[in-house]
């Protein structure tokens, strides 16, 4: 089968604080990305959500040692919307002005 993606996926763990943004009430949850692209994340968590869900991400760098990831911190308050989910995790595209452009680049 050929590789569809875009942009190549960095595995690596990521702090994510992520929102839901529905019409009832607000919820929070701490997670972690699994893995991570110029266009989209995919997050490790057994709490589910509707295809479609749209969140605010804020990242978290532990340190400025992950190469190639120095505009990860502009991502606060990225949005996007989740495209797929799993047993483990969701899929997560960014909206077009979230994208991370230095990962675009690599």
């Amino acid at each position: 089968m050929k590789e569809q993606r875009q942009y190549e996926r960095f595995t690596f763990p990521l702090p994510v604080r992520i929102e839901a943004i529905t019409s009832g009430r607000k919820k929070v949850v701490d997670l972690e990305t699994r893995n991570l692209s110029a266009s989209g994340t995919f997050i490790t968590t057994l709490t589910s959500f509707p295809e479609g869900t749209r969140f605010i991400l804020d990242f978290t760098t532990p340190s400025d040692s992950i190469k190639g990831l120095k505009d990860v911190k502009s991502l606060n308050g990225c949005t996007g919307s989740m495209v797929r989910s799993t047993p483990h995790g969701m899929a997560i595209h960014f909206d077009r002005e979230c994208q991370i452009e230095s990962l675009k680049a690599l």
